[in-house]
C-alpha cells in the first residue's frame, strides 16, 4: 500500500503533464496570431491564426485551438484584419516610362500584389513581367497584354504626350495574324483589342486568341456595337467603353454614322478621329438612353461571360474630382518629384474647372451602369488605368474600391473585384485570391475593418508577398514618401 501511495504523486504529475496543451513550433514560418480574416467568399472569421511557410498559407486554425510556442516568429493580429493581396486589373507600365521603375514598390506598399498590364510595347512591359518572375517575393505578379492591337489610323501612336506609343496599327486582317503570332511567341498572358479595328480584324483577333488559349479584353471597336463584339468572343471590356453607344434607342443609327465617320476620317490622326466620334455621339447616345435596350445588351454580356473592368474612378473624375482632395494629393509625394509636382500643379488648376450639366449626368450614368452590370451577374474586376489622369500607382486602387461601393456594391463585393475575381479571370483561383491553406501567401494586414468602411483598405500595416513580410510605413519611408 505504501508503494502505491508513493507512486500516486508521480502518476498525478504524468497525468497533469499529459493534459497540458501542446505548444506548436513551426520552423521557418510566419505565424499571424489572433487576427480576423476576411476571405472574399467566406467573409469574416474572428480569432484566427494563420501560419505562412515556404511562401504559402500552411495552416489556418482558431487561435484557441493552436497554442504557439514563443520560439515561433509571431505577428500579433489582435484587433487587425487580414485580406488577400489586392489586384489592380488595369495598369500601364509604359504610359510614363520614367515612373515604371518605382511602380513595383508603390504597388506593394499599398497592398497590391498582382497587376494586369493592359497595353504597352511588348519588349518594355515584358521586362517588368520578367523581373517580377525572377523576384517573386519582391515584386507584384505582372500579367501583360503587350501593345494595344489597333487598326489604322491608330490612337496611341506616340504622336504626343497624351498618346504615347502603346499600340500597333494594323492595316489588314493578315497583320492581325502576324502580330498575334509574335505576341504569343513572346509569352503575353492575354490580348487587348482597341477602337480603330475593323469588324473583320476584330473577328480574326478573337478567332486566333481562342485557338491559342488567350483571353481578349479591350475597348469595343467603333466599327461595331457591344452585342456583336461580345458575340465575336470578347472576354472582357475596359472602362465600359462605348457601352453607352449600344444602349441608346437609336444605336443602329449611331453605328451607321460611325461607319461613315471612320471612312471619312481614314487619313486623320487616330487620336483626333476617335475623339471626334466620341464628341459627336456620346451626348446623343446619353440623351437617347433606353433602359430596355440596355437590359438586352447586358443579357448578352451575361450569356457570353463578358467581364467588365469599369475603371469607375477614372470615368467619373470630372465630377468626383478625386485629384482635388487634399488626402488624395498627398499620394503625389509617392512619385518622383518632377511627376508629383506636375500632377499637383495640374490638379489644382483642373479642380476649379466647371462641370457641365451633361458631364455630371454622364458621370452619374456610370455609377448607375456599374450597379446594373453587377445586378445582372456580370463579373467585375477593379482596375484604375494608372498612371493616367493623376491615378497614383497603388493608392488609386483604393479610390476605385470606394467608387464601386458608392455605385452600390457592398464592401465585401468590392473586395471580390480586387481579389478572387481577377484570380478566376486568369484561372488562378486555386492559388490566389482567397485566404485558404495551400494558397500563395499574398496577404495584407489592415488596422481597421474594411467591411465596416471600405476606406479602411488604406489602413495598411503589413504586406506579405509570397510569405515575405513588408511593413508599409517602412516601405514608404524608403521611398521618401511617408510625409505628413
Amino acid at each position: 500500500m505504501k508503494k502505491f501511495a508513493q507512486m500516486a504523486p508521480v502518476c498525478l504529475m504524468v497525468f497533469l503533464a499529459s493534459c497540458q496543451p501542446k505548444e506548436f513550433v513551426f520552423e521557418n514560418a510566419i505565424c499571424i496570431k489572433n487576427i480576423s480574416t476576411i476571405d472574399p467568399t467566406d467573409g469574416l472569421k474572428e480569432n484566427q491564426t494563420v501560419i505562412v511557410k515556404d511562401g504559402k498559407i500552411f495552416k489556418i486554425a482558431d487561435t484557441s485551438s493552436l497554442l504557439l510556442s514563443k520560439e515561433n516568429t509571431i505577428i500579433d493580429g489582435k484587433d487587425k484584419y487580414l485580406i488577400p493581396g489586392l489586384w489592380d486589373a488595369h495598369v500601364h507600365f509604359a504610359y510614363i516610362e520614367e515612373l515604371a521603375p518605382r511602380m513595383f514598390d508603390l504597388f506593394l506598399s499599398h497592398g497590391i500584389t498582382s497587376v494586369r498590364d493592359t497595353g504597352g510595347k511588348v519588349d518594355f512591359v515584358k521586362k517588368w513581367k520578367d523581373k517580377a518572375l525572377a523576384n517573386p517575393t519582391d515584386a507584384p505578379r505582372v500579367l501583360i497584354a503587350g501593345p494595344l492591337l489597333d487598326g489604322k489610323p491608330h490612337v496611341y501612336d506616340g504622336s504626343d504626350a497624351a498618346h504615347p506609343e502603346l499600340s500597333v496599327g494594323l492595316s489588314a486582317v493578315e497583320d492581325v495574324t502576324t502580330e498575334v503570332e509574335n505576341l504569343a511567341d513572346k509569352g503575353v498572358d492575354f490580348l487587348k483589342a482597341y477602337e480603330m479595328l475593323t469588324l473583320e480584324q476584330f473577328k480574326k483577333l478573337n478567332e486566333l486568341a481562342k485557338a491559342k488559349g488567350l483571353k481578349v479584353t479591350g475597348h469595343v471597336p467603333l466599327s461595331m456595337d457591344v452585342i456583336s463584339a461580345s458575340n465575336a468572343g470578347l472576354n472582357s471590356m475596359e472602362h465600359m467603353r462605348n457601352l453607352d453607344l449600344s444602349c441608346a434607342s437609336n444605336a443602329d443609327e449611331l453605328l451607321e454614322q460611325r461607319t461613315k465617320m471612320l471612312a471619312d476620317g481614314a487619313n486623320d490622326p487616330g487620336g483626333k478621329l476617335r475623339s471626334s466620334i466620341h464628341t459627336a455621339q456620346r451626348e446623343m447616345a446619353f440623351n437617347n438612353y433606353d433602359d430596355a435596350r440596355a437590359n438586352e445588351v447586358l443579357a448578352v454580356l451575361k450569356k457570353n461571360d463578358t467581364w467588365q473592368i469599369p475603371t469607375l474612378a477614372l470615368n467619373t473624375l470630372f465630377s468626383e474630382k478625386y485629384f482635388a482632395r487634399e488626402d488624395y494629393q498627398k499620394s503625389y509625394v509617392f512619385l518622383p518629384d518632377s511627376i508629383g509636382d506636375y500632377w499637383k500643379k495640374r490638379s489644382n488648376i483642373l479642380k476649379d474647372y466647371p462641370v457641365s450639366e451633361f458631364r455630371a449626368a454622364y458621370d452619374n450614368w456610370n455609377f448607375m451602369m456599374v450597379k446594373k452590370i453587377h445586378d445582372a451577374g456580370i463579373p467585375i474586376m477593379a482596375g484604375t488605368d494608372t498612371p493616367i489622369a493623376f491615378l497614383t500607382p497603388g493608392y488609386s486602387l483604393h479610390e476605385e474600391l470606394a467608387s464601386l461601393v458608392k455605385a452600390g456594391l457592398s464592401p465585401l463585393e468590392a473586395l471580390q473585384t480586387a481579389t478572387i475575381n481577377p484570380a478566376r479571370y486568369f484561372n488562378m483561383e486555386d492559388e490566389l485570391g482567397s485566404i485558404r491553406e495551400n494558397m500563395w501567401a499574398d496577404l495584407v494586414i489592415l488596422e481597421a475593418n474594411p467591411l465596416e468602411d471600405i476606406h479602411n483598405t488604406k489602413k495598411i500595416e503589413t504586406i506579405l508577398k509570397q510569405g515575405k513580410v513588408y511593413v508599409a510605413k517602412d516601405m514608404r519611408a524608403d521611398l521618401r514618401i511617408f510625409r505628413d
